[in-house]
């Protein structure tokens, strides 16, 4: 149980953690007075978004040469981390869910959580585990400046907007989690040298 502690601890869990709690409990604040239902999916997405990057902070360790030399298996670990870290930024959404604001159904959130943390690995393994929070950030950006989704790539461009079943949106997320998940868990972070 030691080695989990101390990987939680290296890969800045902690803070992520806290970083999660305080963005819950503003959009607890924000739409605790909405009625039941789903309401406007965008802030359902930025809060999405924002675990997403403060997880992201934990895909690289304190140091890469000692990540890629040490005598465990990588792959499995990493994996873990990545679909792990998507499962408790949906669930700490959902759990806000349940006090009754208007935010955006289960299958939605659950979509977003999985495509974002997928945006998160794969940018660790192409930029480091410093910088994997500017592919989620920048899709975002998009998503939320992007006119309306009237053709297939548009539709894909703004996947995170996108009513739960589609298929634009569903494909893309699941395009983007299994990708980045399975690069970051390949190849790990990218060494900054």
């Amino acid at each position: 149980m030691r080695w989990l502690v101390l990987y939680a601890r290296s890969r800045h869990v902690p803070a992520s953690l806290t970083a999660l709690m305080i963005s819950a409990v503003g959009v607890w604040a924000l739409t605790r007075d909405q009625g039941e239902g789903a309401g406007d999916p965008r802030l359902s997405v930025l809060f999405l978004a924002a675990g997403a990057m403060a997880a992201s902070t934990g895909l690289g360790g304190q140091d890469l040469d000692l990540d890629r030399t040490a005598a465990v298996r990588w792959v499995p670990r990493r994996a873990a981390h990545v679909l792990l870290a998507g499962a408790v930024v949906a669930a700490l959404l959902l759990t806000v869910r349940t006090t009754g604001g208007g935010l955006a159904p289960t299958a939605f959130v659950v979509r977003d959580s999985a495509g974002l943390m997928g945006l998160a690995a794969l940018g660790a393994a192409l930029a480091g585990g410093q910088s994997a929070w500017t592919l989620p950030f920048a899709w975002l950006s998009l998503s939320f400046i992007a006119p309306p989704a009237a053709s297939t790539p548009m539709r894909v461009a703004t996947w995170m907007l996108l009513p739960p079943g589609t298929a634009a949106g569903t494909w893309t997320a699941l395009v983007l989690v299994t990708v980045g998940t399975a690069a970051y868990a390949a190849a790990g972070p990218k060494h900054g040298r």
